[in-house]
């Protein structure tokens, strides 16, 4: 918000009790942790939400009800039918007729429709194959920590601390789980939310999607393999120009002298990299993409602040109590 200059008059920052009174600092002003009761939140244009599912649901009804716009980054209302699940790039005018709650995508599913979204305006599509290696730091700052004194030690040749946060070893290995299995589904809940997050965004719930989600040793950045089977034909230059205009995406395409997405290149930044965009050969109207994000920016922060931005601008605050 600082960094976007966010035009905002008061900015308050709620947590948990143990974190009241606690200052963050925004430039040219500490901001002071408040509570979070029903007297507190009075007041307020705009809440953004990052504090899980359980606190969403609690509390995203009670800020609309006091008059705040919600913009929450948790997986809970992403589903619901009459909460639109919204990328900036990507689907701006679904924050229209919203009733005071929107929602912010899966970091993996966000960074991925912003490479999708020029694709399907010009060509269609209608099939996508998906395998993602996703960063630690999209678990939390302990799986961070996991992957740190893990590596730590396996360099210094000391016993490994006993996995915590994931069910296996992260450090110099790769675990093909993202998430939970549930009910006995084959896939995981990050690849369901990938699936079907992915159809409410680009408004297509015909599109057929398979996703494999992995996690790897990298501490920012998720990286994806997309393949893309489009409905007309799309040579792989033509999806380069395509790119290259789209809003919020960077080609990085040479593979030939090493150019290409990289996780180490991504973090830090808003934009979504892509690159590797190759015919393949098993189907002539399928692309490969190398597709690569900051998971903690636009996979979160920039996406909830972007959308903030738009309501602001195209004067859709309030609109729950209108």
């Amino acid at each position: 918000m600082r960094e976007r200059s966010f035009p905002a008059d008061e900015i308050v920052p709620f947590a948990s009790e143990r974190s009241v009174g606690r200052r963050i600092d925004h430039g040219d002003r500490d901001l002071v942790v408040q509570p979070l009761n029903d007297e507190t939140i009075q007041g307020f244009d705009i809440a953004l939400f990052s504090a899980g599912g359980s606190r969403s649901e609690e509390w995203a009804p009670r800020f609309r009800d006091a008059g705040a716009v919600v913009v929450d980054n948790s997986s809970f209302w992403r589903m619901h039918e009459d909460v639109p699940l919204v990328v900036a790039e990507v689907n701006p005018d679904a924050l229209n007729g919203h009733r005071g709650i929107i929602a912010n995508p899966n970091c993996s599913t966000m960074q991925m429709v912003v490479a999708l979204k020029p694709i399907l305006e010009a060509v269609g599509i209608e099939r996508l194959v998906i395998s993602t290696y996703q960063s630690v730091s999209g678990t939390g700052q302990k799986a961070v920590e996991e992957l740190h004194d893990q590596a730590e030690a396996v360099i210094e040749a000391r016993e490994l601390p006993a996995p915590g946060v994931y069910p296996h070893q992260i450090a110099f290995n790769v675990i093909p789980q993202v998430e939970t299995f549930k009910d006995g589904d084959d896939y995981t809940t990050e690849e369901r939310k990938m699936m079907a997050e992915t159809r409410k965004i680009l408004g297509d719930q015909e599109i057929r999607i398979s996703a494999t989600c992995a996690r790897v040793p990298v501490y920012t950045g998720h990286s994806e393999s997309v393949n893309v089977e489009t409905r007309d034909p799309l040579e792989p230059e033509e999806c380069r120009e395509l790119l290259a205009k789209a809003p919020g995406v960077i080609v990085v395409d040479d593979p030939a002298n090493g150019v290409y997405p990289l996780a180490i290149d991504a973090a830090g930044r808003d934009e979504v990299l892509v690159g590797r965009i190759r015919r393949d050969p098993s189907h002539e109207r399928c692309l490969n993409l190398w597709v690569v994000g900051d998971n903690l920016r636009k996979g979160a922060a920039t996406n909830a602040v972007q959308l903030a931005e738009l309501l602001h601008e195209r004067d859709l605050l309030g609109m729950a109590t209108r």
